[in-house]
């Protein structure tokens, strides 16, 4: 069980930016994980293939290699935000899809320095996460695109907490079929006390301090916990609501007036959420077009200046 307390304190008694259908998948792992259910049928481990050392290092530098010189080639540097997004990598699941706000922060960071790369996309396909992280790194995505765009790409979910990040990228583009919004905040307590009696497990907590013992999973959740849930969902809501706001130009009563609907497409332009329409790969297409020209214009700009500079040596 030890090993899962770091797992069921991200999970439990704190506000998370993720869906409620999210929530629920997470609830039944920690139901089957932890032994949370009375009847637990093991499965028989999957062999794993592992791979050869030297090889796997080969192919890592050949994809690094063929990364970089598509980035040399269009200028536009694609950064996924794919799975449920935790605060930093050392929370991450190999099993499951992830992405950390510390590791995706670095990633922009590198992006942002480095020459070769002019537009920065966020491939984002995310139901959210956790709140812990989430608007800081939202901030610096947010101060960060002042220094180069950046494109929020909905490939093909962006809700709660991966709205969070699209919602600060200088433009957020949206397909037919892409989904955002779901701005709200959830929390859920793990009551195990009636699981426990059936099991003839008595938990007794000593304590001091008058919060200390607050969200106990051994016991029904008290008016006095309950209250501290609420107040943390709230804070976290006020948080939510002025971020999207502020990014997306809306006031906070347009924000609020969502109820953490989900939008697809055309209707979460017109709640203001999102910019255009556009698919994927025909904005990835779209974006590299204007970096081209760009470079184009820049590169006319510069054989004038050297033609001016020689047209009046000739004259001196």
């Amino acid at each position: 069980m030890s090993k899962y307390l770091r797992a069921s304190s991200l999970l439990f008694n704190q506000p998370l930016l993720v869906t409620p259908d999210m929530l629920d998948l997470g609830v039944q792992w920690a139901n089957r994980t932890m032994n949370l259910n009375i009847i637990n049928i093991g499965a028989p481990a999957t062999p794993q293939v592992m791979e050869d050392d030297d090889y796997s290092s080969v192919r890592m530098e050949r994809m690094e290699e063929q990364r970089r010189a598509a980035i040399a080639q269009t200028g536009v540097e694609v950064l996924p935000v794919h799975g449920v997004l935790v605060s930093r990598g050392s929370h991450m699941n190999p099993c499951e899809t992830m992405t950390s706000y510390e590791g995706l922060r670095q990633q922009l960071k590198a992006a942002v320095a480095d020459p070769l790369v002019e537009h920065i996309v966020l491939d984002i396909d995310s139901p959210g996460g956790s709140a812990v992280g989430a608007f800081e790194l939202a901030a610096d995505i947010r101060a960060l695109a002042q220094q180069k765009p950046i494109t929020g790409l909905v490939n093909f979910m962006a809700y709660s907490g991966g709205y969070l990040i699209g919602s600060a990228c200088s433009e957020l583009v949206v397909s037919q079929t892409s989904g955002v919004g779901s701005i709200g905040v959830i929390a859920s307590h793990m009551d195990r006390s009636k699981l426990e009696e059936n099991m003839g497990v008595k938990v007794t907590t000593v304590f001091a301090g008058a919060h200390k013992n607050d969200l106990s999973p051994h016991e029904p959740i008290s008016d006095q916990s309950l209250k501290v849930l609420q107040d943390i969902v709230q804070e976290s809501y006020q948080l939510f609501v002025s971020a999207v706001a502020e990014y997306r130009g809306l006031t906070p009563e347009q924000v609020m007036a969502t109820e953490a609907a989900l939008y697809r497409g055309k209707a979460g332009i017109a709640a203001g959420l999102a910019d255009r329409l556009q698919s994927p790969q025909d904005a990835v297409d779209h974006i590299s077009r204007a970096v081209a020209n760009s470079r184009a214009m820049r590169q006319q700009g510069r054989i004038g200046l050297r033609a001016a500079a020689l047209n009046i040596q000739t004259r001196l």
